[in-house]
């Protein structure tokens, strides 16, 4: 009996994990169609965050983090952006289109994917903060976002000036970050700061932070995931933050 019962609860539990995210699709400011996995589970007002993937990957890295989010009290979207691959047995499908259209799919083509998903979950589901968060390239590129559109915030795992090859210059970031007045978080491997400490420093916010771990670390949102014994703190730095800019005070991880 107690077998039984045990199994139906994780079926349940399960499957609620699994009804709380919906894949959806939008249009890119091309008009090529995008991807996302949604987690809407709190009120509209609720604060909203976007999460962006790294080189080569999906929105499947945020597979277990996003949840995470949801507990904490956030509603969140996460974009397969054109400039990808495949991650946690997760196809970035917008990649896939835009490669069968012939269309750009560099870092540098993805940030119109970005500023699309911004301006469509404005449009139809976030009445509140609007965040982003990114990983690698596109944590770079979310600083920029964030600048350009005014963002209410950004979380940004280990940026860099990844963009001299697409046409940008090798300040692109550290230029662009002079109109970041938002709270900013940046985080990396350890041995990444380098790669961010002068776009860090070309922050004017006052509500910036950085986390930089004592441990090796990992590059990009990975760093969060569960099966890296580091990954608490970074968690913790991160519950803090959130914790101090968006009045979160759920514990649950």
């Amino acid at each position: 009996m107690k077998k039984t019962l045990l199994f139906v609860i994780c079926v349940f539990v399960v499957s609620v994990g699994l009804a709380d995210k919906k894949k959806i699709q939008f249009e890119s400011k091309d008009g090529l169609e995008i991807t996302a996995d949604l987690y809407l589970t709190n009120e509209k007002s609720a604060p909203f965050i976007l999460f962006f993937h790294q080189a080569g990957w999906s929105r499947g890295e945020y597979n277990e983090i996003a949840p995470k989010m949801n507990a904490m009290g956030f509603n969140c979207l996460a974009v397969d952006l054109r400039s990808g691959g495949s991650v946690n047995g997760v196809t970035n499908e917008t990649y896939n289109r835009a490669a069968r259209a012939m269309k750009g799919t560099t870092y540098v083509d993805a940030y119109q994917d970005m500023v699309a998903a911004v301006e469509y979950v404005k449009e139809n589901f976030a009445e509140g903060k609007v965040i982003a968060w990114g990983s690698s390239y596109s944590s770079a590129l979310s600083l920029v976002l964030a600048a350009e559109l005014q963002l209410d915030g950004v979380l940004s795992f280990s940026p860099g000036e990844y963009f001299a090859s697409f046409g940008k210059t090798k300040q692109y970031i550290t230029n662009a970050v002079v109109d970041l007045n938002c709270p900013t978080f940046v985080t990396s491997a350890r041995d990444e700061k380098n790669n961010w400490w002068g776009i860090y420093n070309n922050i004017p916010s006052p509500t910036k932070i950085y986390f930089v771990p004592t441990s090796s670390g990992n590059h990009g949102s990975r760093a969060l995931w569960e099966k890296f014994n580091d990954s608490k703190y970074y968690w913790e730095a991160v519950d803090n933050f959130l914790k101090e800019h968006y009045n979160k005070n759920k514990d649950e991880k």
